[in-house]
C-alpha cells in the first residue's frame, strides 16, 4: 500500500516509523533472527495505517494486547488512533511457542484546534433525540462488527470524489476549555448529485433505507481485516447491503442529508476502534 503525506499532514513531528526495539532471550535466538523479517509499509503516525509482514512461522499476532488476524501470506494491518500514545507493542507468537516482540514509536500530529468562547456545559440531548438515535447507533455498530473476507485493505486507496476539501480529519474545537468532538473524517465539497466511488474493494455493510438523524443517507463498506469506510450525507445510495463493490465503482451521489450545511461527502475510516485519516491512505488530492 502506497502512502504519501500531503503538505497538510507534514506538520507531524518526524519520528521514524521503523521498529525501534526487538528482544529475544537465550532460548529465542532463532525467533530473533526471524524478527528481522518483520517488515512494514506506511507511517507509524497518529491516524495512520501500516501493512505488515509477520515473521515466518507466526501462529498468532497481537497489537497492544488485542489479537490481529494474519493473512495466508503473512500480511496484516495495524492502525493508530487519532489520539494514539507515543508507542505501541506488537507480539508475534511462533508455532513453536517462541515470541517476537516489537515496539513502535508513533509520531504525533499537530491538529488544528480552535478555541471558542462559548459555554456548552448545559447542552444535553432531548429524550426524543435519544429515542431516534439509539436504533441508528445500533445499526452503525452492527455494520462495523461485520468481518468480511475482502482484500480491499491491501489495495492503494483512491479518492471517492475530487473537489474542495472543506473539513480535515482531526480538527477540533475547545469550548471555554472543554474539548468538543474532533472531526472524524474528511469533507469533500461537490455539487449535489455528484457520483462518488468506492476507494477500494469491499462489502457493503450498511446502506440506509432512510436518512439517519446526523449522518443522513449513510453508506458503510468493510474492506477486510477490520478496516471500514463510512460515507455520510448522500442524496442517493446506489448499492445494497451485502453487495461486493470494486475500487472505482460508483456507489452513491453526494448530498446534504442529515446534519449538513451544504452538499459534501464526509468520508470517515476506522480500523477496529481506531479512527484513521483517509488522506494517509490516498495521498494528497492532485
Amino acid at each position: 500500500m502506497k502512502i504519501v503525506l500531503g503538505a497538510l499532514t507534514m506538520a507531524a513531528t518526524a519520528v521514524p516509523a521503523a521498529i525501534v526495539y526487538a528482544e529475544a532471550n537465550d532460548t529465542e535466538q532463532s525467533a530473533f533472527r526471524e524478527a528481522v523479517k518483520f517488515g512494514f509499509s506506511g507511517e507509524a503516525i497518529q491516524g495512520g495505517v501500516m501493512i505488515g509482514d509477520a515473521p515466518a512461522g507466526t501462529a498468532s499476532l497481537s497489537f497492544d494486547g488485542d489479537p490481529v488476524p494474519v493473512d495466508e501470506d503473512g500480511k496484516f494491518i495495524i492502525a493508530f488512533n487519532r489520539d494514539a500514545g507515543q508507542a505501541a507493542h506488537l507480539v508475534a507468537t511462533l508455532g513453536n511457542g517462541q515470541t517476537v516482540r516489537k515496539f513502535i514509536n508513533i509520531a504525533p500530529r499537530k491538529w488544528q484546534i480552535e478555541h471558542v468562547s462559548l459555554n456548552r456545559g448545559g447542552r444535553t440531548a432531548s429524550e426524543s433525540f435519544k429515542r431516534r438515535r439509539a436504533p441508528e447507533l445500533a445499526q452503525i455498530n452492527a455494520a462495523r462488527s461485520v468481518k468480511s473476507d475482502s482484500a480491499g485493505w491491501r489495495q492503494n486507496f483512491i479518492w471517492p470524489v475530487k473537489g474542495r476539501i472543506s473539513g480535515m480529519f482531526g480538527n477540533q474545537r475547545i469550548y471555554n476549555g472543554s474539548p468538543g468532538s474532533y472531526h472524524s473524517g474528511i469533507d469533500i465539497a461537490a455539487a449535489n448529485g455528484t457520483y462518488y466511488v468506492a476507494p477500494a474493494d469491499g462489502v457493503v455493510t450498511l446502506a440506509a433505507s432512510s436518512p439517519f438523524t446526523l449522518e443522513g443517507n449513510l453508506l458503510m463498506i468493510d474492506h477486510g481485516m477490520g478496516l471500514n469506510s463510512a460515507f455520510l450525507h448522500s442524496s442517493e445510495i446506489l448499492v445494497e447491503a451485502g453487495e461486493v463493490v470494486k475500487r472505482g465503482q460508483p456507489i452513491g451521489r453526494i448530498g446534504s442529508t442529515g446534519s449538513a450545511t451544504g452538499p459534501h461527502l464526509h468520508w470517515s475510516m476506522k480500523w477496529n476502534q481506531a479512527r484513521i485519516d483517509p488522506i494517509l491512505l490516498t495521498g494528497a488530492m492532485d
